[in-house]
């Protein structure tokens, strides 16, 4: 199997490495990843002028391909798919593991999903696997130890329609705390007073700098600027439907949630035809 791995915490993350390990026991696995943090990108290309810096290791000692690339997630795969190295397209894209849930409608701005839904636009079976820490060198031992469990179920649920990716996300608990695995929808909630004033700060609870996103914490504002960063706090919807996603990896399940790239609203296209919305001229 030719497995084209990417993420969106870059190269250099240990959820990255991590899923490239765990794979090599699957097939051949080359690896194109941002060469730097690219979080909340979604679908987003690197378009227009943009230099597209690549840069090339070849084989580590698990015999993992690794190649960078200064662009965004999907921007990655697409690269994977006109340059492939494995002398053909690959049989599947993985894209993780992220460092955070990317559950609920948190899924809209995943770059991690961005990619596998850039594959399943290019007719390619993808998975994005996601861990529900930000933690920089969060524990995946339950990932190693579920994941493959996961992957063979999913890449045996034949035929995938075109078009479908799954979102898969662990709970941040140890193995033996896990509940098991289920099949959800996409919670519905939002953020809100998501933005505050810049702190370089924020996160070093967390471990987490400005240069580790990419990004640097000297203070970078022209006259009559003020600087602020994107935060928030998350509020649940009223009427989340009893599988979401959010809520089942909350009470300790691995969840597996199917999307879709086609967003469209097919009740509401039907009622706007019966209602009239067509004209002729």
């Amino acid at each position: 199997m030719r497995i084209l791995l990417t993420n969106d915490d870059g190269y250099t993350a240990k959820g990255i490495r991590t899923l490239a390990e765990i794979m090599t026991a699957f097939g051949q696995v080359h690896v194109v990843a941002p060469k730097k943090h690219e979080s909340g990108m979604a679908m987003a290309v690197s378009l227009g002028l943009k230099q597209l810096a690549c840069k090339d290791f070849g084989e580590d000692e698990a015999g993992v391909h690794w190649t960078y690339l200064d662009a965004t997630p999907a921007s990655c795969v697409k690269f994977g798919l006109n340059y492939p190295a494995f002398g053909s397209r690959p049989d599947i894209v993985l894209s993780g593991i992220n460092h955070g849930s990317n559950a609920t409608t948190g899924a809209l701005y995943s770059g991690t999903l961005g990619a596998t839904a850039e594959a399943a636009l290019n007719g390619i079976p993808a998975i994005g696997v996601s861990l529900a820490t930000s933690n920089p060198d969060a524990d995946f031992s339950a990932v190693r130890e579920f994941f493959p469990r996961v992957f063979r179920t999913l890449t045996s649920f034949t035929p995938v329609p075109f078009g479908t990716y799954f979102n898969v996300n662990f709970p941040n608990l140890p193995a033996p705390q896990i509940k098991g695995i289920r099949v959800t929808v996409m919670g519905m909630g939002h953020w809100e007073k998501e933005f505050e004033d810049w702190d370089p700060t924020r996160l070093e609870h967390l471990g987490i700098t400005p240069e580790l996103l990419g990004q640097s914490s000297v203070a970078n504002a022209l006259e009559g600027e003020k600087l602020y960063m994107m935060m928030g706090h998350y509020v649940d919807g009223e009427n989340n439907h009893r599988r979401a996603d959010h809520h089942l990896l909350k009470e300790g399940y691995i969840t597996i949630t199917a999307h879709k790239i086609d967003s469209t609203d097919r009740d509401t296209f039907t009622r706007m035809i019966e209602d009239g919305l067509d004209k002729d001229f």
